[in-house]
């Protein structure tokens, strides 16, 4: 035991040491080449502007500004990307044990094209082949007068939200919530399922619809109109946001495919047996009897896909999606030149996402494991 523990704190001095020859010696580096350090940079202004922010930003605001733009740029496409690519890949690795051969043949055929090419090639096609061969705004491809598609991206109508419009979210979210609850309690208590996706629905046209127009009608909507040579108004989604985001989910949603279909496989046959001989039809032994015990294997590959959408997504700079590798580790670092900051940040910005992902879907896992009696 003594001997172990002598080991360790060698091992950690040894590691601690190493780690402060590398430090010393990139500060050495940098003083030589008169490169100054910190993180004062952050305030000093940016003087670019950036093709798509969530939030507000100009030539004007800082270096500071433009990391939380890339930030929130990179967290919109790796959380869009995720759900989307869980949707796709849920219903194709499922269709893929199919009885029907043609629906069983085109998920196959669709999950061992897709996870074979290469990410970076199905982002290059989705922008290139795809999206911008579209016409210009002025030939844009008119939907109801409402809807706009063009080289430049997708021009929807923005809601305006009024005062008094939160009251609407807050009806609908209490009113599912002790539907959902009520419909738990319900199916404990008589054994009798409800639908609770139904009825949230109805909920959705009737308590909400209410308040909505006891509120005064607390919404409007500005449409886009074509201004010049592009459109004004309404909000757009950018080309490179879309080849992004339809190919990160895509080549993702094959591996979880396949996951799912090994999840699926996992369970014992006999399972189904009984929750036939029980009376349970197909889709609702789906749902109830093998999902739930397949989650036990796919939930650790879920996490090990999820992850790599979320790195994967730095790849944007292909195309030149404002991401943060894009904005904040390319621009502003060959603006400032503050590279060992920039790219500390950088790895910092992912390394929390994944982990942040990572104990979200341990705890996720710990949840849907199987507890023997």
């Amino acid at each position: 035991m003594f001997r172990a523990t002598v080991f360790q704190l060698l091992l950690v001095l040894a590691l601690g040491s190493f780690a402060y020859y590398l430090f010393d010696n990139t500060l050495t580096n940098l003083d030589q080449r008169g490169i100054s350090t910190g993180f004062g940079f952050l305030s000093n202004e940016a003087g670019f502007g950036i093709v798509q922010s969530l939030i507000e930003f100009d030539e004007t605001h800082t270096f500071g500004r433009t990391f939380l733009v890339g930030l929130l740029n990179t967290l919109l496409v790796a959380g869009l990307g995720i759900v989307l690519a869980t949707l796709i890949g849920f219903l194709m690795g499922v269709a893929r044990l199919s009885h029907n051969w043609l629906i069983a043949k085109l998920a196959t055929v669709y999950i061992e094209t897709f996870r074979n090419i290469p990410l970076l090639l199905q982002i290059m096609f989705w922008y290139f082949a795809v999206l911008q061969p579209l016409p210009r705004p002025r030939q844009s491809i008119d939907v109801g007068g409402t809807l706009f598609l063009n080289n430049r991206g997708l021009y929807l109508p923005a809601p305006l939200f009024e005062q008094g419009f939160g009251l609407v979210f807050t009806a609908f979210a209490v009113a599912v919530f002790f539907m959902l609850r009520w419909a738990r309690l319900r199916q404990e208590r008589t054994g009798q399922p409800f639908h609770g996706v139904l009825a949230s629905l109805g909920l959705l046209i009737g308590l909400p619809l209410l308040v909505f127009f006891a509120a005064g009608a607390p919404l409007g909507w500005e449409l886009p109109a074509l201004t010049g040579f592009n459109f004004t108004g309404g909000m757009v989604i950018i080309p490179e946001l879309a080849a992004l985001l339809l190919a990160l989910s895509i080549y993702t949603a094959a591996f979880i495919a396949e996951a799912v279909r090994s999840g699926i496989l996992a369970v014992s046959h006999g399972q189904t047996e009984a929750a036939y001989a029980l009376g349970l039809r197909p889709g609702m032994t789906l749902r109830l009897v093998i999902i739930p015990q397949a989650m036990r294997v796919i939930i650790p590959q879920l996490t090990s896909q999820y992850l790599n959408l979320t790195k994967n997504s730095s790849l944007a700079t292909a195309v030149g999606y404002p991401d943060l590798v894009a904005v904040f580790a390319g621009t502003t670092l060959n603006q400032t030149g503050q590279a060992v900051e920039v790219i500390a940040m950088t790895m910092g910005v992912y390394l929390t996402i994944s982990l942040s992902i990572s104990t979200f879907m341990n705890w996720y896992n710990k949840r849907k494991q199987l507890v023997e009696r």
